[in-house]
């Protein structure tokens, strides 16, 4: 296997390499410009995904299965992007290139643990909703607290031990290079970076990827069928709105996460050759982009999280009208 054959060279390896240079953003136009769009972004996921977590954890009327996926979704952007995003800021602002060897292999898993997590928080996500459209008088007694958090506990289990046999294979590479031309340290570019044959030991990773999309993708395809099927013997036109908007949220979210690299692997199989600029800019928005929109999807189309947020607001602005009116009769 790959991982036997690399492992008489993992001594060497962690000799030869102590850090690598990333290479990715060399050429770019207007790196400081670049940058500051990324921090840009990076600050609104955490303030979007923080806040629907807050308001969640706020609200007892919150805690059912449908918002503990969606807090679990944004448990998964925050700790998606904090894995990629500092390290292409202090490229683009700081100009600090290097990153230890270690670390590296810590981002690399972070990252890609977030990808799959992505994947599977939005499957349960689906299945959430078909439970309850489909069978809403049952909804509770089959998601229950205990059964939601062996879901969770689960998908992140098998998330977990998939992307550890890739952090292991790349943990026993020979490096012949200590620089990675891609924008942050992932999998492809520790392998490009080695001295062995990549299409190799990107074939493992790839199937496995292509098996968990495939597999999500049927299961988010079988239960909206089943849905429509639902929403259609609903005799209320008042009741079938709701499912429809509720359906819509997680639907938007779906497309958020499949259509980037969806779009990535047509342009790949159809023969166009994607320049290294322009492949950078596909990974930062497959990465940033459903972590930016996720909680702004929720936030905006989700009349529960929407009047929570409106009612800290709303409070905020009266403490601070009160204190105002205090200060001015004194």
């Amino acid at each position: 296997s790959a991982l036997s054959w690399t492992m008489p060279f993992q001594n060497a390896t962690a000799g030869a390499i102590t850090e690598f240079v990333i290479i990715g953003f060399n050429g770019t136009q207007h790196p400081k410009t670049v940058g500051f769009i990324i921090l840009t972004i990076y600050f609104l996921i955490l303030l979007g995904n923080t806040t629907n977590i807050c308001i969640i954890a706020r609200d007892r009327r919150l805690h059912t299965p449908m918002y503990f996926f969606v807090s679990n979704l944004a448990v998964v952007d925050i700790i998606r992007s904090t894995s990629t995003s500092p390290t292409m800021i202090i490229i683009l602002l700081a100009d600090m290139t290097t990153i230890s060897y270690k670390p590296c292999l810590t981002q690399m898993f972070i990252s890609t643990l977030g990808d799959m997590m992505e994947v599977f928080t939005i499957t349960l996500m689906a299945y959430d909703r078909l439970v309850a459209i489909s069978n809403p008088l049952r909804y509770h007694s089959v998601l229950t607290k205990t059964r939601i958090s062996l879901l969770t506990i689960s998908s992140w289990a098998l998330a977990s031990a998939l992307i550890a046999v890739f952090t292991g294979i790349a943990d026993r590479l020979p490096f012949c290079q200590p620089t990675l031309q891609y924008a942050f340290c992932d999998y492809a570019a520790l392998v490009s970076a080695a001295c062995v044959n990549p299409e190799i030991l990107l074939l493992l990773p790839s199937m496995i990827s292509l098996v968990v999309i495939f597999c999500s993708l049927l299961f988010i395809l079988i239960s909206y069928i089943n849905i429509i099927f639902a929403v259609l013997n609903i005799s209320s036109s008042a009741d079938r709105k709701k499912m429809y908007s509720t359906c819509l949220s997680h639907l938007i979210v779906v497309a958020c996460v499949f259509a980037p690299p969806f779009i990535g692997i047509m342009l790949k199989r159809s023969g166009f050759s994607l320049r290294l600029s322009d492949r950078h800019i596909l990974i930062i928005v497959c990465t940033l982009g459903p972590s930016l929109l996720n909680p702004f999807v929720y936030c905006f189309r989700t009349k529960e999280i929407r009047y929570q947020l409106f009612s800290v607001f709303n409070t905020f602005v009266t403490n601070k009208y009160i204190v105002f009116k205090l200060h001015l009769t004194k």
